[in-house]
């Protein structure tokens, strides 16, 4: 049988009393009231944060000004070295012509600059011969450095002659030689010289303070020479493209050690 009871409808929600509502809300505003403050450990670890943040970015602000005002000299000066070079060329072309149009002869000024490299090993060589190896820094076979010529380091040169070969350098090699062979000599330690930085931080008491300033004052033979090339670690070469023809041999007989004077560059292209 189906069930004949009928449902009672849902009673009416009863209204909310009033005086319940605002004990309500009083409870909530107490409670918000309550709530703890920020600790003020955290107030000044956010206020010391903020101020070295600040002090971080004037700090780069400073740097990237100088750095700018730096770059500028650089090229200011790359630019005066150019110059320079140009205009001794030129000089030398014009003396040149001079001479040939009175019919006279030009004899340019004694080199300044040799670059010496060693071409022989350690076994045979007498005590004095190795002394003078040692002080030229030339310690392994293929080594080369840049040398100021004078009287004492001529004689030198003479005394280790047949272990060596050595020449007059034109700014081209000596470009290439620092650009693409040349190690920095820090704290006893070949380092490859990647940033102006790196020179700057040896060599900023000399007044050289970037690649082109190294490469004017070892070129020009400048008052700063010896810092600069004591900077530069001994060249490690290749052995030229070829071979060598007869180490044993004097250049001028046909074989490699000795003066080559200016073909020293011609050389110095089969083994960079």
């Amino acid at each position: 049988m189906a069930d004949t009871k009928k449902k009672e409808p849902a009673a009416a929600p009863k209204p909310a009393d009033p005086a319940k509502k605002a004990a309500g809300a009083g409870k909530k505003k107490s409670l918000s009231k309550k709530l703890p403050a920020v600790p003020e450990s955290v107030l000044k670890r956010r206020k010391k944060r903020d101020a070295k943040r600040a002090a971080k970015l004037k700090v780069s602000l400073k740097k990237r000004a100088e750095q700018f005002k730096k770059r500028k000299e650089i090229f200011k000066r790359a630019e005066q070295y150019v110059k320079e070079y140009r205009c001794k060329e030129r000089d030398e072309i014009r003396l040149a012509r001079q001479a040939k149009h009175k019919g006279n002869y030009y004899i340019p000024g004694e080199a300044r600059l040799a670059f010496v490299i060693r071409i022989r090993g350690v076994n045979q060589v007498a005590p004095k011969v190795r002394k003078v190896l040692q002080l030229f820094r030339l310690k392994q076979i293929n080594n080369g450095v840049f040398v100021k010529l004078n009287k004492a380091t001529i004689n030198m040169l003479r005394i280790c002659e047949p272990y060596i070969t050595w020449g007059y350098p034109n700014l081209k090699s000596v470009r290439d030689l620092i650009y693409k062979r040349g190690f920095a000599k820090i704290k006893l330690q070949r380092i490859p010289i990647t940033s102006n930085s790196i020179i700057e931080k040896k060599l900023a008491k000399s007044n050289v303070i970037c690649v082109e300033d190294l490469i004017h004052e070892i070129y020009t033979v400048g008052p700063n020479f010896k810092y600069a090339s004591n900077f530069l670690w001994p060249f490690k070469l290749n052995t030229p493209t070829g071979g060598w023809r007869k180490k044993t041999t004097h250049y001028v007989e046909g074989g490699d050690f000795g003066c080559r004077e200016a073909k020293i560059n011609h050389l110095l292209r089969k083994m960079i």
